[in-house]
């Protein structure tokens, strides 16, 4: 099977994509896949580490406001497109799919163009502009949560497979646990508090558990928490002028990334970080507890909307960014985290919308739309 998928931007649309490709090279160990992204996000990096060709075009988001800048980018937006046009005629796929990012409208309508099966996959609960906008030109798009389908009106076919995500629920033995806890030298006896913002971090959670640290105030509970690279040497520096080392803080372990998170997010008894649609399905599938801080100013305000998934379920609490402050949160944390019942329960209601045999599920539409079951 020859396959062009597109993704650019984020690891959230990148390794969805990624995902796909793994599950397509599984079922059919001699296709031929090729990504097409921009030279300027993640896929740059993320792509060719997991084994894929990447080739990429210009592509932005198209803005209303008129200006030098963004007229220059919607001349190289159509210029992507005629790009686009060209290495799908090259490759010529049976199937070209888009997982995020502004890249799809180019890829997307020229395989639609071309009269070649498309499908879309809009990991959020509100679907991107992007997704919208190619609706009518796409054959199938696949919806990570319920929410999405209302706000699709004019796709002719959408099916709900849930989000591919790598971090899975595992049943760890109790020696299992306490060796991971004894690794990342926290106790084993106290509730574990994972608090993370994304790979780059986040500016307002990390100033409230600041806050909570400086204070003494997790004496109940301990912190697991990834600052993110490019907060970490902030984080310390604020810890040193208050003289404390970051390496030696008691119930609290600081890293600027954590490259075990299966591990750590599947014997965390509470979950702290921004609502990307990734962390949302990782949270639900793992049945966790967890205080959600949406990523404000993004697109629709999708975080929002991915986050009240959960906090319509009674499975999650949520902080608007602006309101997050270090009384409010630790306050939250010692309600939850102390209260046994209230945690498993709140687990309990994150794993209703949990999604099994994600890849299964689009493969299976994969294979429909190449054998022209779909169209």
């Amino acid at each position: 099977m020859k396959v062009v998928i597109a993704a650019a931007g984020t690891a959230g649309h990148i390794n969805p994509g990624i995902a796909i490709a793994n599950k397509i090279k599984e079922e059919e160990k001699g296709s031929d896949i090729t990504f097409i992204g921009t030279t300027r996000g993640l896929e740059n990096d993320l792509v060719p580490r997991a084994g894929y060709k990447l080739r990429t075009i210009d592509a932005y988001g198209l803005s209303k406001k008129i200006s030098i800048e963004n007229l220059k980018k919607m001349y190289k937006t159509f210029k992507g497109l005629g790009e686009a046009k060209a290495i799908i005629k090259e490759l010529n796929p049976d199937i070209v799919i888009g997982t995020g990012g502004y890249i799809c409208g180019a890829t997307i309508s020229a395989a639609h163009s071309l009269q070649i099966p498309t499908i879309l996959h809009e990991s959020n609960s509100f679907p991107g502009k992007a997704v919208r906008m190619l609706a009518k030109k796409t054959d199938t798009i696949l919806i990570s949560f319920e929410e999405a389908r209302e706000r699709i009106p004019k796709c002719k076919n959408i099916v709900f497979t849930g989000t591919p995500v790598k971090i899975k629920k595992k049943n760890f033995s109790k020696e299992e646990v306490f060796k991971i806890k004894e690794d990342l030298g926290i106790k084993n006896e106290k509730p574990i508090v994972l608090i993370f913002g994304g790979s780059q971090g986040a500016r307002r959670i990390n100033e409230a558990v600041l806050g909570i640290i400086k204070n003494k105030l997790n004496k109940d509970y301990q912190i697991v928490w990834a600052t993110g690279p490019k907060q970490y040497d902030i984080v310390k520096e604020k810890l040193e002028d208050s003289n404390i080392s970051i390496k030696y803080i008691e119930n609290t372990k600081i890293l600027s990334y954590i490259y075990n998170m299966e591990e750590v997010m599947n014997i965390a008894d509470l979950i702290v970080s921004r609502s990307g649609a990734m962390t949302i399905t990782e949270i639900a599938n793992l049945a966790k507890p967890s205080i959600l801080i949406p990523l404000p100013n993004v697109s629709n305000d999708h975080q929002m909307y991915n986050a009240k998934v959960l906090a319509d379920k009674k499975a999650a609490v949520i902080f608007k960014d602006e309101d997050l402050n270090t009384v409010d949160l630790n306050s939250k944390i010692n309600e939850i985290v102390l209260d046994k019942n209230k945690r498993l329960q709140m687990g309990k209601n994150a794993f209703t919308v949990s999604t099994n045999n994600v890849e299964d599920k689009i493969w299976h539409e994969i294979q429909k739309l190449v054998k022209g079951e779909s169209k």
